[in-house]
């Protein structure tokens, strides 16, 4: 896993104004994190995961 990766990823997706839970997500995701409990998904979280765990960044500016 790479941890600069990571935290760069974070980084352009808070400066891009990006939605949190999208962002939350994602963070959760990349370090293959239990996914929130069912009433605090939302769209923005379960996309923003599925991508972290993909490791995709092509996604993040559809969420701001």
């Amino acid at each position: 896993m790479d941890m600069n990766a990571y935290h760069d990823a974070s980084v352009k997706m808070e400066e891009a104004g990006v939605n949190r839970d999208y962002i939350t997500g994602w963070q959760m995701g990349y370090l293959n994190s239990p996914e929130r409990e069912e009433q605090r998904v939302n769209d923005a979280y379960s996309a923003g995961y599925e991508d972290g765990k993909e490791h995709n960044m092509d996604n993040f500016s559809n969420w701001k």
